[in-house]
């Protein structure tokens, strides 16, 4: 079958490669093309469009650089068009992806969104939408189930895919050697994956790891990046950067500062303690506090409704907080202890890997009944 995939984040081609190597497995005749990214691209098919071209964070953002977003939509919907797919695929990006999933239902292709929009978040009307246009809509998170029943949706719950991620997850042993880091304990830094985070984020993140000489801070470089990029932002800083080898780093890490998003959820897995931060423009964050109705922004503390992890979150995001809060992390032996088991019940409630298995093989029955 053919199978058209749109991911538009480096998470999305993490979740989107998985789901593509879980197809092959259940039909050895699968035809990829698709928006994403390195991960997906190594899994075979042809990669239309890189999501570095696509992912812009924030209201404002968005508005600025609309004239890109409906280029980019116009683009991939005459690729659909002429690609004429089995089954069309979209993975989270629900600004995006949403346009995209009405324009191929009105085409009479099936539609599959895998990694549901946050609509529980704001705007939750959006579920009507979302009904009139998605014929098969895929869960990771345990409360959504729940929330789309009170909307009269019926969807499937799939368990989530970062456990598939890290479950395959191999060590390397040789990683400290290759990237020529010491003994001492290391502090990740994840500044995020999208031009505005780093920007953002990573300064501050710079001006707390001054106060911890006796740590080594490394960052997580994100796949679409380059070395020279981050240049500007480390202030002089002698701090390594390490690429696609986020999971070898977080194995190693002691302690992590994480720009909020589905690094948050994996950090936990990996037992690391962190504090999570967030800013955006201020425009984009005055609207959203007006239509978010969420008292957490990571994924660990939505997931566990308390917060386990702190959040620093736009004025509250500064290097003396993040500092201070990094302190408590590696030196309050107590609070750092709390965290950890909190982390422990994380675990349980998140279940068993398995969601790309499982998500390909509904996406494979639904398909085939549609025929």
């Amino acid at each position: 079958m053919k199978y058209y995939l749109v991911a538009g984040e480096a998470s999305g081609d993490l979740h989107g490669a998985n789901l593509m190597k879980a197809l092959k497995a259940l039909d050895p005749q699968a035809d990829f093309r698709f928006f994403g990214g390195d991960l997906m691209q190594a899994e075979g098919g042809t990669l239309v469009k890189h999501y570095a071209d696509m992912a812009f964070m924030g209201f404002v953002e968005v508005v600025a650089n609309l004239q890109t977003i409906l280029k980019n939509m116009k683009s991939c919907k005459q690729d659909i068009s002429a690609y004429q797919p089995d089954v069309l695929i979209l993975i989270d990006f629900p600004g995006f992806n949403l346009k995209i999933a009405e324009y191929a239902k009105k085409q009479g292709i099936l539609v599959c969104y895998y990694i549901s929009p946050k609509v529980w978040a704001w705007n939750q009307k959006r579920v009507l939408k979302i009904k009139r246009i998605v014929d098969h809509l895929f869960c990771i998170l345990p409360f959504e189930v729940a929330f789309y029943k009170e909307w009269g949706m019926d969807v499937d719950y799939v368990g989530n895919p970062l456990l598939d991620a890290v479950s395959a997850f191999k060590p390397d042993t040789d990683f400290l050697q290759k990237n020529n880091l010491s003994g001492k304990n290391i502090i990740a830094l994840l500044p995020g994956s999208r031009k505005q985070e780093i920007s953002r984020l990573l300064p501050d993140m710079i001006k707390a790891s001054a106060n911890f000489p006796e740590y080594q801070f490394v960052i997580a470089g994100a796949p679409a990046f380059q070395a020279d990029y981050y240049a500007p932002y480390l202030n002089g800083a002698n701090i390594p950067i390490v690429f696609n080898a986020t999971y070898d780093l977080l194995n190693q890490a002691h302690a992590a500062i994480v720009a909020s998003g589905t690094a948050t959820l994996e950090t936990a897995l990996f037992n690391v303690p962190q504090v999570v931060v967030y800013k955006g423009g201020k425009l984009t964050i005055a609207i959203a506090r007006i239509l978010v109705k969420l008292k957490f922004i990571s994924l660990v503390n939505l997931i566990m409704d308390k917060g386990v992890v702190k959040e620093l979150i736009q004025e509250e995001c500064t290097g003396e907080k993040i500092s201070s809060e990094l302190d408590q992390l590696v030196n309050n032996l107590a609070y750092r202890q709390t965290m950890l088991n909190n982390y422990d019940e994380l675990d349980v409630r998140m279940g068993q890997p398995g969601a790309s298995a499982k998500t390909a093989g509904l996406i494979v029955k639904y398909a085939k009944a549609d025929k």
